[in-house]
């Protein structure tokens, strides 16, 4: 499935590294940040984990929910947000429901092999529940920085 801007995010209810439910009707009237991942504690996952973390007080001014998601278990999210001291929610999407969903869970490429895998996006949600913007391939460095100046520009 490919989502386009203006299509309304799918529905989801994933439980958190703490094993709470979060459904993406719980933030209805917020904007959400809806990041896909490969995998816990690898080098670039950490490195966007860890700028969001540090640009976290940005979109808690602009009332804007962060949300992690990849196919590792609460336990696996737990350590890694533990180790990491992650201010947000990272979503368990073992079933691979969500990133089937989303269109995140695509054929990739690395040193040859072709494996399946999470693609590293993203998606801006509006306060309607619609998808506002995609970032495709993020660089997990300037992830943060850029969502925060589309989030700037866009509740002005």
């Amino acid at each position: 499935m490919s989502l386009s801007i203006g299509d309304k995010a799918p529905a989801f209810s994933l439980a958190d590294q703490d094993g709470k439910i979060h459904s993406l009707k719980e933030y209805v009237g917020k904007w959400v940040l809806l990041y896909f991942y490969p995998k816990d504690d690898t080098p670039g996952c950490t490195t966007e984990a860890c700028t969001l973390r540090d640009s976290y007080a940005g979109f808690k001014k602009l009332q804007a929910q962060v949300l992690g998601v990849s196919v590792d278990s609460v336990k696996s999210h737990g350590k890694f947000v533990k180790k990491h001291d992650l201010p947000f929610p990272l979503l368990a999407d073992e079933q691979k429901e969500m990133v089937n969903a989303y269109g995140v869970w695509a054929k990739k490429k690395f040193m040859g092999r072709e494996y399946m895998g999470i693609l590293r996006n993203s998606f801006l949600i509006d306060p309607k529940g619609k998808i506002a913007k995609i970032y495709e391939s993020v660089k997990p460095a300037d992830h943060a920085a850029e969502v925060l100046a589309d989030l700037k520009a866009l509740t002005r």
